[in-house]
């Protein structure tokens, strides 16, 4: 053991890897964070979603921002890159789930999750700095009129969000963390949380889980991506070789750590990937049950285009308020700053239909029916501002799989129940409730309205719990079976869908993991 560089690398900065990073170095280990992203700042961050070089992760194309489009053949996956990970371009929204999260999907059984989580979500709040979104902007007032509507006025509800309020713009010591935290400022309710927040405001995890990591010592290298995990004995009980690369370059250098146990948190579309690779070679014990489980939510995107000239829905923050319908199904309204109009360019007129003809057909009778509303939805002079984008979500437990495809990338496949799906009729009628409440059109993706392909900014599972190796990837207390001091902390764990924003109940998972950890002797 004297070899061994550290007591733990950590794989992703996320929600599970930011976690388990401070944790670890409070027991006294000695700690690893390896980041493909990069370290990101205010002046870093695009003021809006036109500057793709700064805003998107495509650093092969000179793109090395914090927002990752990742397209399947059943979804279309949305996911943040950087020190941080998911914190960066997240919409700072902390709900706990419904009871039905805690008693469905794969880890149905192991524990009485929703007793043993509660203190968990209370401390991960706490971290995360939640609070009730104090203001009410044009997107609450449409929330509550479209809750009246359908008949559920007590349905509305304020946001917990990962915010610090304050007095707008104005900068005070740490707030949180009895003054070892850094400075923060206050809300001034731009619009932009996620595009990266550029004025100190959002509790992003770089500002409290990573930040006071930092302070007792854990080490962040960012823009390095692990490519190989090299276990030093069979079962990796005598530790394991972590191999990187540079994240961003076309001849990439390579280096490797050793460590005494590896975390994996990479987030679905980091640690799955690698997990299906390692187990091809260096890991090949891993369960079978790799890259099976995987949720989205169930969500369906829609934007509503209001063509009155005095709305402004890019004031406030990215969440503000959420309708929960019932106990499986919630809508929100989301938001981007002012002439952040990216999205516009693949908008179509929201349609249904079983097949691309018939869609392609109804979209375009549609654009002929209604030449001028399409017209003037299409060339409105800001999108973002007059736009109010709705995000719906239901708990529904169907699954998809991800296998490498022949390029040695991921492929996604049907697991179990119906597929995901862009066409949700309740969906739908929610969206055209609010084109009446704010004088305007629906309109999806064209990626939705033509080839039937739904878009999740919340993709979830590939490593889920089991009783054995059988059933899941991992334990109830995240250890990897089959493989000694080995977890997965992060988005690949969710083991059931949540049917809600999931930031926090990574998080509150990630801080159960930690707990059973002993500390260092």
């Amino acid at each position: 053991m004297a070899n061994l560089e550290y007591d733990y690398v950590i794989i992703g900065s996320g929600f599970g890897g930011s976690v388990s990073a401070l944790r670890l170095a409070e027991k006294g280990y000695k700690v690893l964070v390896i980041e493909k992203g990069k370290r990101l700042g205010a002046e870093d961050f695009p003021k809006t979603n036109w500057n793709l070089r700064k805003w998107m992760w495509m650093p092969k194309l000179g793109m090395q921002g914090l927002f990752k489009l990742t397209f399947f053949r059943h979804v279309a996956v949305l996911s943040g890159v950087g020190v941080g990970g998911g914190s960066l371009v997240y919409a700072n929204t902390l709900p706990v789930p419904k009871s039905e999260f805690f008693n469905s999907g794969h880890w149905n059984g192991l524990e009485n999750w929703e007793e043993e989580l509660k203190p968990f979500y209370a401390l991960a709040k706490k971290m995360l700095g939640a609070t009730k979104h104090p203001y009410t902007s044009i997107s609450e007032k449409v929330m509550k009129e479209l809750a009246e509507r359908i008949g559920k006025p007590e349905a509305f509800d304020k946001t917990e969000v990962a915010v610090y309020f304050g007095k707008q713009d104005v900068t005070v010591p740490d707030p949180y963390f009895d003054g070892k935290g850094p400075t923060r400022t206050g809300c001034n309710q731009c619009g932009g949380c996620m595009l990266g927040c550029r004025y100190n405001a959002k509790n992003t995890l770089d500002k409290n889980y990573l930040y006071l990591a930092e302070q007792l010592g854990v080490k962040v290298i960012a823009e390095k991506e692990v490519f190989d995990v090299i276990p030093l004995s069979i079962d990796g009980a005598d530790g394991y070789e972590i191999h990187f690369k540079d994240s961003l370059s076309y001849f990439p250098k390579k280096d490797s750590v050793k460590t005494k146990s590896v975390i994996f948190s990479g987030g679905v579309l980091g640690t799955v990937d690698l997990l299906l690779k390692l187990k091809e070679k260096s890991l090949p014990n891993l369960s079978d049950k790799v890259g099976t489980g995987i949720r989205t939510n169930s969500e369906s995107l829609i934007g509503v285009t209001s063509f009155d000239k005095d709305a402004v829905f890019s004031k406030g923050i990215a969440i503000g308020s959420i309708i929960n319908i019932d106990e499986s199904r919630h809508i929100e309204p989301v938001k981007y700053s002012d002439g952040s109009g990216f999205w516009r360019i693949f908008m179509a007129p929201m349609v249904q239909g079983g097949n691309i003809f018939t869609r392609f057909y109804r979209m375009v009778k549609d654009l002929f029916v209604h030449p001028i509303t399409n017209l003037k939805a299409a060339f409105i002079d800001d999108w973002s501002k007059r736009s109010q984008i709705l995000l719906y979500m239901e708990s529904i437990d169907s699954t998809l799989s991800f296998k490498r495809n022949i390029l040695g990338g991921l492929k996604s496949n049907l697991d179990t129940g119906p597929a995901p799906t862009a066409f949700n009729p309740k969906a739908q009628e929610l969206a055209n409730h609010v084109a009446e409440i704010i004088n305007g059109k629906a309109m999806t993706l064209s990626t939705e309205t033509l080839f039937g392909i739904p878009t999740t900014a919340h993709i979830l599972g590939g490593a889920c719990m089991g009783n054995n190796a059988q059933e899941g990837v991992i334990d109830k207390d995240n250890f990897v079976f089959n493989y000694k001091n080995m977890m997965v902390c992060d988005g690949a764990m969710i083991s059931a869908n949540p049917g809600v924003n999931p930031s926090l109940s990574i998080t509150a998972i990630s801080e159960r993991a930690m707990s059973k950890i002993p500390n260092k002797e």
